[in-house]
C-alpha cells in the first residue's frame, strides 16, 4: 500500500515538472492586439480603409480616406492629425481616427485684372475686390453661370474702356450676379455691382466714374463703341454708397456706346440706383428694377440713347436720404449749360410705385415719379406711372426752358397720382410744369382709400397685387403676373409718330411695358433672398 502511494506521488511530481518544462523560455509570448476605429465625417462624404478592426501591437497601419463624388478630403482628427492621405498610424494602443470631408467647392476666385477667357457654367465665381476687364481683353460668361460679389472686399466687376464682357444668358438659363452672403442673409449693397465704361461721348471733360479706386476715366468720341453684350442677366443686392454722392449702382454705365447690346436685364434689391447712365448712347430693351434703394432709372452727363419696355417695382420703405425717384434725370453735376444735352428717349415704361392707395405708409424719401433736374431734356412716351407722392417735378428753371424748346418731350403718358401731381424748385414754376405735362399726357387722381381703388387700377389693366406695398420683404411673389388684364384701357393708345421714336422702337399698340405677354416670365426672380444658387 505504501509502495502504491509512493508511485502516485512520484507520478504527480513528474507531471508537474512536465508542465513547468513545457512553459520554459523557448515558448512564444501570447499575442497582443489593439483596435483601430475609423469614421468618415460626414458619412456621405466618403469612406476610410481599412475599416474598424484589430491590429497587432506596434503595427504601422496605412489608412486611406476616399472622397465620394462632389466631396473632398480635408484632414484627419482624433488620434491622427494633418492632411496627408494616405497616412500611417502606429498601433501602440487602441486608436480612433476621423476622416473629415467637405463638399467640393467649384467656386473660383476672381481678383485684379482678368485676361481673355471664358467663365464656364460648370463653375461658380467669387468677385473679390475690384476686378477689371482691361482694355483689349474680352471675357465671356456662359449662360447659366453664377457670380458672387464678396461683401468684405466690396467686390465689383468693372469693364474698362476698350474691354468687353460677353454676358449672354438665355430665358431658360440667365446669368446671375448676386451677393456672396448665405441664403436668407443677403441685403442691399452687399457688393459693388457691374460697372461698364466706354468711349462714347459725354458732356464732361475726362470724367471719372464714381466709387472706383484707382480712378477710371470714361467717355470719348466713338459713339459706335462696343463694351460687349449683356442679355438675360440678373444683378442682385449690388450697389454701394461709399460716401454721399459717391457710389456704385447695380449697373453703372459710363460713356457706353451704341455698339453695346443690352436686353433683358434685371437689377434687384440694390444699395443705390438701379440703372445709371453717365453719358453715352447705348440702347436697352426689357429692363427691370425691383426694390431699388435710390433711383430706378438715372441719367446724367449727356446720355442720348433709347430704352423701350421697362418695369419698375418700388418697395415702400426702401428709399435713400437723397430722395428716391422712378426717373432722376440730370444734364450734369450742376446747372451749367454743357452739351451734348441729356436727351435719352424712353418709351413703354410701367411704374408700380411705393404707394398703392391713398394713405399707404411709405418712407418719406420716396418722392417723385419723374424728377427732371439741371437742364436735362429727357423724353418719355407711352408710359404709365403710379404710386409716388409727387408725379412730375422740374427742379430748375433751365429744365422748363428745355421742354418749352422741345428738346425734351413728354407725350402720351398716364400719371395715376395718389397725392400731388406736380412740383417745382430752383426757380421753376409749377404752373409751367403742369402746362407742359397736360398738353400731351393724361393725369388721373387715384380714388380715396374708402373707394374702389383696386377696381380703378384694373380698369387700366394693372394688377393691384403687383404693388410691393402689399407684402413684406420676404413675401413678395417670386413670379408675379404683369400681363394686362383683359379689357384694360392700356391695351391700346400708344403713339410712335414723334420723330424721336426712330427705328429702334417697336411700334406696339399698348401703353406701358406689357400687353398679353409677360416678358419677365422664366428668367426674372422677384424675391431671390433665400435662393441657394450653389446647387444650380
Amino acid at each position: 500500500m505504501k509502495k502504491n502511494n509512493y508511485l502516485i506521488k512520484l507520478s504527480f511530481i513528474m507531471a508537474f515538472a512536465l508542465v513547468l518544462f513545457s512553459c520554459g523560455e523557448d515558448d512564444p509570448t501570447p499575442s497582443v492586439n489593439y483596435t483601430l476605429s475609423t469614421v468618415a465625417l460626414p458619412s456621405q462624404g466618403g469612406s476610410v480603409s481599412p475599416a474598424t478592426g484589430s491590429h497587432a501591437a506596434s503595427a504601422n497601419v496605412e489608412v486611406t480616406a476616399t472622397a465620394n463624388e462632389g466631396w473632398t478630403f480635408v484632414r484627419w482628427e482624433g488620434d491622427l492629425s494633418g492632411s496627408s492621405n494616405p497616412a500611417t498610424i502606429s498601433m501602440n494602443g487602441d486608436k480612433a481616427i476621423v476622416a473629415v470631408f467637405e463638399e467640393a467647392s467649384n467656386i473660383e476666385e476672381l481678383e485684379g485684372n482678368l485676361a481673355t477667357r471664358t467663365l464656364t457654367n460648370d463653375k461658380q465665381y467669387l468677385i473679390k475686390g475690384q476686378v477689371f476687364v482691361p482694355e483689349g481683353v474680352t471675357v465671356t460668361i456662359q449662360e447659366g453661370t453664377v457670380l458672387y460679389g464678396e461683401k468684405r472686399s466690396r467686390g465689383t466687376l468693372i469693364v474698362d474702356r476698350g474691354g468687353k464682357l460677353i454676358a449672354k444668358g438665355t430665358r431658360e438659363n440667365p446669368i446671375v450676379m448676386t451677393s456672396a452672403q448665405e441664403p436668407g442673409e443677403r441685403d442691399r449693397g452687399d457688393w459693388g455691382g457691374l460697372v461698364i465704361l466706354g468711349r462714347a461721348r459725354t458732356n464732361q471733360v475726362d470724367p471719372a466714374i464714381e466709387g472706383i479706386d484707382p480712378v477710371r476715366i470714361f467717355g470719348g468720341d466713338d459713339d459706335n463703341d462696343s463694351s460687349g453684350e449683356y442679355e438675360f442677366l440678373r444683378v442682385e443686392y449690388a450697389g454701394i454708397e461709399l460716401t454721399p454722392n459717391n457710389e456704385t449702382n447695380s449697373i453703372t454705365m459710363g460713356g457706353v456706346g451704341r455698339g453695346t447690346k443690352m436686353e433683358n436685364l434685371v437689377v434687384s434689391y440694390g444699395g443705390d440706383d438701379g440703372f445709371e447712365w453717365f453719358g453715352g448712347n447705348v440702347d436697352g430693351k426689357n429692363l427691370v428694377s425691383i426694390s431699388t434703394w435710390d433711383d430706378d432709372l438715372d441719367v446724367d452727363y449727356g446720355y442720348s440713347g433709347n430704352v423701350q419696355f421697362a418695369l419698375i417695382v418700388r418697395n415702400p420703405f426702401f428709399a435713400d436720404q437723397s430722395q428716391s425717384n422712378a426717373f432722376e434725370c440730370d444734364n450734369g453735376p450742376n446747372d451749367n449749360d454743357v452739351q451734348p444735352y441729356t436727351t435719352g428717349t424712353f418709351s413703354n415704361v410701367t411704374v408700380y410705385g411705393p404707394r398703392d392707395r391713398v394713405g399707404r405708409s411709405i418712407s418719406g424719401n420716396n418722392v417723385h415719379m419723374i424728377d427732371l433736374r439741371r437742364r436735362t431734356a429727357v423724353s418719355i412716351f407711352n408710359s404709365v406711372f403710379t404710386g409716388f407722392p409727387t408725379g412730375l417735378r422740374f427742379n430748375t428753371a433751365s429744365v422748363t426752358e428745355q421742354y418749352k424748346a422741345d428738346r425734351g418731350v413728354l407725350a402720351n403718358n398716364i400719371m395715376i397720382y395718389p397725392n400731388n401731381p406736380f412740383g417745382a424748385g430752383g426757380g421753376a414754376d409749377v404752373a409751367d410744369v403742369e402746362q407742359i405735362w397736360r398738353a400731351s399726357n393724361e393725369t388721373v387722381q387715384l380714388p380715396a382709400a374708402d373707394q374702389d381703388w383696386e377696381g380703378f387700377y384694373r380698369g387700366y389693366g394693372l394688377r393691384p397685387e403687383n404693388f410691393f406695398a402689399r407684402y413684406t420683404l420676404q413675401t413678395y411673389p417670386n413670379n408675379p403676373d404683369f400681363t394686362l388684364l383683359p379689357e384694360g384701357s392700356l391695351a391700346t393708345g400708344a403713339d410712335f409718330s414723334h420723330s424721336k421714336l426712330g427705328d429702334f422702337f417697336d411700334s406696339v399698340e399698348f401703353i406701358g411695358a406689357f400687353s398679353d405677354e409677360d416678358w419677365t416670365d422664366g428668367w426674372v426672380e422677384f424675391n431671390p433672398l433665400n435662393i441657394d444658387y450653389k446647387n444650380r
